[in-house]
């Protein structure tokens, strides 16, 4: 037999394959198809049944997969569970307190200093814990007291608290443009609350522009931009870098001539401490009142509800270089140490006119006293 014509290996014998030689044209055989099992070359050894680990294993195709289905979209909790389920921490760390304190104990002096440390370990501040404890014990002193009642009565005592800062935020028509000027330390979620007004200033109908102030971030600069194409609202901007009371001057000028109904002034985040970047804060507020000497009508600062008592220094810190007018706090949404909000409305009295608890437009409302008491309280809505 010719060299030619020998079998090849033994994977070729295996899976009936014959190793070919290149050959002419002139001589390539005609093929042949056959149904036949090719037998082993003379001389050779019948192969060996291939073990089934051995021999390749092809899956059958898959049949056809199901449509899946998608699962109904779930409801839209209201906005007094939001705002429990955002407190939660806070309610929970004064309930399980109050729980272990009056079970069996009767209210006196002892169980008054107890209740008060929960107060103020939940961030109430001291002078409001020591108000709300003395109020609560004056007409329940030796009496067994039932951690509910207690509930109850701390409910009413911290709404007494907030009602007075409760108040909405009123925009002045005769002034064209209201000038309303967003401060806040970095990370406070300062940019996309300014979105958020927005929103619900152009529901309401009104013109407004954005000014795209924290000029240290192309990132805010970015995002501002990205919320006055969602609410349809002006904007204006500079180059990253560009000098932040020089826009202001710009956009203030811009909305006067437009006659814009609210001008919205973003401003870089700044930490209370820096004494630079808080110079120039002040050096924005001096530029808006040269083409405005009424304005800024409005200056916000917008708290992290997660800060707990730092947020007593950033209000001290911006109340005296921005002309404070009031306060929004943000992200009171599972981590907060809500409490602090109680304190701040104790020792500053400045209006808190809107709380956050997501990043939905939605998930920014009016503040309202009787509901954050209740929720703070872990009672249940009336």
């Amino acid at each position: 037999m010719s060299d030619e014509k020998k079998q090849g290996g033994f994977l070729s014998r295996l899976f009936g394959r014959e190793k070919k030689t290149p050959i002419s044209e002139a001589e390539t055989p005609p093929q042949v198809v056959s149904d036949a099992v090719p037998t082993p070359a003379e001389g050779t050894k019948e192969p060996a049944p291939v073990s089934a680990v051995e021999a390749p294993v092809v899956a059958p195709p898959a049949p056809p997969a199901e449509p899946s289905k998608r699962a109904p979209p779930q409801p839209k909790l209201s906005w007094w569970k939001r705002l429990s389920q955002g407190l939660g921490r806070t309610a929970s760390q004064i309930g399980s307190g109050i729980t272990a304190i009056f079970t069996t104990r009767k209210l006196d002096a002892d169980t008054l200093q107890d209740l008060e440390d929960v107060l103020i370990q939940a961030d109430l501040g001291i002078e409001v814990a020591g108000r709300i404890v003395q109020t609560i014990g004056k007409d329940r002193f030796d009496k067994t007291v039932a951690p509910e009642e207690i509930k109850a009565a701390l409910a009413t005592e911290v709404e007494k608290v907030l009602v007075p800062v409760a108040l909405p935020l009123v925009i002045d028509a005769a002034k064209k443009p209201f000038v309303i000027l967003m401060v806040g330390v970095n990370g406070s979620g300062k940019t996309t609350t300014i979105g958020k007004l927005a929103a619900k200033f152009r529901a309401e109908g009104k013109s407004v522009m954005l000014a795209a102030g924290d000029t240290f971030r192309a990132a805010a600069i970015e995002q501002l931009k990205v919320w006055s194409e969602r609410t349809g609202a002006a904007f204006v901007a500079r180059a990253q870098g560009a000098d932040a009371a020089g826009l202001a001057f710009d956009a203030l000028t811009e909305a006067r001539a437009a006659g814009t109904d609210i001008l919205l002034i973003d401003t870089a985040g700044r930490l209370q401490n820096k004494q630079g970047l808080m110079d120039e804060l002040a050096k924005i507020v001096r530029v808006i009142k040269k083409v405005d000497e009424t304005a800024p009508h409005a200056a916000l600062l917008v708290l992290d509800a997660t800060v707990g008592q730092n947020a007593l220094s950033q209000v001290e810190a911006f109340k005296g270089i921005a002309g404070l007018t009031g306060l929004i706090m943000t992200k009171l949404d599972g981590t907060a140490r809500g409490g602090i909000l109680v304190a701040l409305a104790g020792k500053f009295g400045l209006p808190v006119h809107f709380i956050g608890v997501g990043e939905g437009v939605e998930d920014l409302e009016p503040f309202a006293a009787r509901d954050f008491a209740r929720a703070i309280a872990g009672l249940e809505e009336k």
